[in-house]
């Protein structure tokens, strides 16, 4: 992140996508697979039968049509739904079932393909415990819920598996159910078929492989000797970007708890002076991301939480690497850059996303494409910049907000940043103190692997659903 006046910045025209997926979905009418050995129905109702509820509450009853004894371990079905927004999580709980709660799982997964009415699915299991099914026996009662982790209503009147009027047990082919991988029962969602190898049956490692950096930010403070552990530098060395002569100050990167969840908080502060400025960045030690997908929850804010407003504020979540000569053209750089207040010639709140190829710092000269949105961002954010060998693509709350160019591509790795700073000290001239913050809930990086944002919220929600605050399997270079 440099300081760069307006004539440095190569005007592109916004450009503001639908969310992937939304093909127009066809029912197609199903009979159940003719009997054979190993072979199931799957029945259903709803105990939440309205278009929205408090929860999701999908019931089950699983039959063995065939002649030979089913292991249960190997039964797999799965429920589609529309989530309510790309960044939600969900929760999955077992109320009660015949074959003992303790015996059923429940995960979550995003779909290959998303249609108008399924992007996400549960997918139901059993463990050992659970048994075997007799030739014409069925399970009981699975009677199963999920709802959202934040405890919103969820919306069920769009979802493919879900049926108002089935409030009494019926066979519904709009479950699949899968015995040793292969589909003996249902229809997915056009495209989906879980049975295809190309769909990911772990939702928490998509196809392809790819080794993921996950950071929940679970930390007591900036001197937590965790934070070095796991790879960050909280800055405390001076120079730019921002006002010349400002601190970077480690000591306002704090970890408050917000609706239960740690997050990092960068505070800037200023009294309108550079020696009473005081920044704020946190950055990967390591230089070893490159193409792949990067994600982070970002809580960007329009006003101060003390003080007047008006500075010239930027914040961030971006890649880079350094600039070892003037025009270098192996830098690169990926940002996402919120202006709440103006500056760089604007006067007003703006978004940028930008690609760079490379620059030289005097005289200026900038070669980068970028995407912009005048606008207010204030508020929490889904953030994900994805990056293959033919373009970087910029997502905000599960919509393309720009596609960049194959020039702009990295040609080596770079390091993972957050930082909060002012452009200089024109927005606002009082000398009365004033502070901002941005806040960061997640960080997540998966190498060499392009997902969706929906992939991304089930990855994160797969991560904390299991405890997990913190992974790196990335290797150096």
């Amino acid at each position: 992140m440099r300081n760069r006046p307006p004539a440095g910045r190569r005007r592109v025209a916004l450009a503001l996508a639908a969310l992937l997926g939304g093909s127009a979905l066809v029912a197609v009418p199903m009979s159940a697979p003719a009997a054979a050995a190993g072979g199931l129905t799957v029945q259903y109702r709803t105990s939440a039968s309205g278009a929205t509820a408090d929860q999701s509450e999908p019931w089950f009853k699983v039959r063995n049509t065939g002649t030979a004894p089913v292991q249960l371990g190997q039964v797999k079905l799965r429920y589609y739904f529309k989530a309510d927004s790309a960044s939600t999580t969900y929760r999955f709980a077992c109320s009660w079932a015949v074959k003992g709660c303790a015996n059923v799982t429940g995960t979550f997964g995003a779909l290959t393909h998303p249609t108008a009415t399924a992007d996400r699915y549960l997918e139901i299991g059993f463990t050992s415990g659970a048994g075997t099914l007799a030739p014409g026996t069925d399970t009981g009662d699975l009677q199963l819920r999920f709802y959202q982790a934040n405890w919103q209503s969820v919306k069920q009147s769009d979802d493919y598996s879900f049926n108002a009027a089935q409030t009494s047990y019926a066979d519904w082919n709009k479950v699949t159910a899968q015995l040793a991988g292969t589909t003996v029962w249902g229809v997915a969602p056009e495209g989906n078929d879980p049975t295809d190898p190309t769909d990911p049956t772990d939702p928490t490692d998509p196809p392809g492989g790819g080794q993921a950096l996950f950071d929940d930010f679970s930390y007591s403070s900036y001197t937590d000797p965790a934070i070095s552990a796991h790879g960050w530098n909280v800055r405390s060395n001076s120079g730019g970007p921002g006002v010349p002569g400002a601190t970077w100050d480690p000591s306002k990167v704090t970890f408050p708890t917000v609706s239960g969840n740690s997050v990092m908080n960068l505070e800037t502060s200023t009294a309108g002076t550079a020696a009473s400025t005081r920044q704020t960045e946190v950055v990967s030690k390591s230089v070893k991301f490159k193409n792949g997908t990067y994600a982070a929850r970002v809580r960007f804010n329009d006003a101060p939480q003390s003080g007047p407003d008006g500075d010239h504020l930027v914040q961030t979540f971006f890649t880079i690497n350094d600039l070892k000569a003037p025009m270098a053209d192996d830098y690169a750089e990926y940002d996402f850059e919120y202006l709440p207040n103006g500056g760089w010639g604007e006067t007003g709140n703006i978004l940028y996303t930008t690609s760079w190829e490379t620059y030289n710092p005097d005289p200026w000269q900038a070669v980068n494409q970028h995407t912009e949105a005048r606008q207010s961002y204030a508020g929490w954010h889904d953030l994900v910049l994805t990056i293959d060998s033919g373009s970087i693509k910029y997502y905000i709350d599960g919509q393309l907000f720009g596609t960049h160019d194959a020039q702009y591509l990295p040609e080596r790795p770079m390091s993972i940043n957050f930082n909060q700073w002012l452009i200089d000290l024109a927005g606002q001239t009082s000398t009365t103190a004033r502070a901002y913050n941005e806040q960061v809930d997640y960080v997540l990086h998966v190498k060499d692997q392009v997902l969706s944002p929906a992939q991304v919220a089930a990855k994160v929600a797969a991560y904390r659903g299991a405890g997990t605050a913190f992974v790196d399997e990335v290797p150096a270079t």
